[in-house]
């Protein structure tokens, strides 16, 4: 399809195997297991900072590290090289995705509180937004968009096509939530229809992590600091107390409201607008088999 593809077979074999969508995968997946590791060697021995735990300490580094071993390693890896960091429109991208995530959100959020299974029982403790910010917004925007969109879905895009990269990735989130607290095979599919299908296709709409960071952090940030709903089952102290009961299609069980048809709807819908304007703008990608083929065609006539 393009130039990068159809002069490939002039690199040596051992780049034509490095280059592959597939291997190239699996060598970032390498550099980012890697990199978390050394984040959390550099963030049990900093020194410790008055207000500053070591979830806090990790989260920071972790972020800043994955960042620069993007920058110097894994966007040069691949056919066809790309920064998913470099857009000229980063800042609206993420103010959208924030706004985003925080008002899809809301809207699963209101919906609970009309069927009455969502209230508000009086005021939180805000001292813990400091390291929510930290550890339940930015650290798993940044690693988890990295990893799932950046790494993932960029080359088995480049590998199986859009509708590949967008099944399986989405798939992949969705199990990868199966660890967490309260977790179901509910939870699961949940999160693989909602977040999934809504990160991917922003992904593909915008071709950067700037968009999709937003939605993931402000998701994660209203859901806990604001609403008081637990994160992917993991208990929270939002700036309210609020209390969940009803049944558990409606309210997630104790896996928080992600796990719930009120949040399933609305996300997976503005997930499928996402996707619609995405095809409309021409992002769909096919297979490499079918752009290979089709860039070979002219020069077979």
């Amino acid at each position: 399809m393009d130039q990068t593809e159809a002069t490939g077979a002039q690199k040596p074999l051992w780049r034509r195997i490095v280059d592959y969508p597939l291997v190239a995968m699996l060598i970032a997946i390498v550099v980012v297991i890697l990199v978390i590791s050394v984040s959390a060697f550099l963030a049990d021995r900093a020194p410790s900072v008055a207000g500053f735990n070591a979830n806090m300490r990790f989260g920071i580094i972790g972020a800043i590290l994955l960042v620069v071993a993007y920058e110097l390693v894994i966007r040069h890896l691949g056919e066809r090289k790309r920064d998913d960091y470099r857009d000229a429109r980063a800042l609206r991208h993420l103010l959208l995705g924030l706004g985003a995530g925080l008002g899809v959100f809301s809207i699963a959020v209101a919906l609970a509180a009309a069927l009455g299974v969502y209230t508000i029982a009086g005021w939180g403790d805000s001292s813990g937004l400091a390291a929510a910010l930290i550890s339940a917004a930015l650290f798993p925007a940044v690693s988890e968009e990295l990893v799932f969109r950046g790494i993932l879905f960029r080359w088995l895009e480049e590998w199986g096509g859009s509708w590949v990269a967008l099944v399986l990735t989405s798939a992949l989130f969705g199990a990868g939530h199966l660890a967490n607290p309260h977790a179901s095979w509910v939870a699961a599919v949940a999160i693989a229809l909602e977040a999934g299908v809504m990160l991917g296709a922003a992904y593909m709409l915008t071709r950067s992590l700037w968009l999709p960071m937003g939605i993931h952090a402000a998701w994660n940030f209203a859901q806990g600091e604001i609403y008081d709903v637990p994160v992917s089952g993991t208990p929270v102290h939002g700036i309210v107390q609020a209390n969940l009961s009803g049944a558990p299609l409606l309210t997630g069980a104790g896996f928080g409201l992600e796990a719930s048809l009120v949040a399933i709807i609305p996300a997976t819908l503005f997930g499928i607008w996402l996707l619609w304007l995405a095809i409309r703008k021409g992002e769909l990608m096919a297979p490499r088999w079918v752009r290979r083929r089709i860039s070979a065609e002219p020069a077979a006539a």
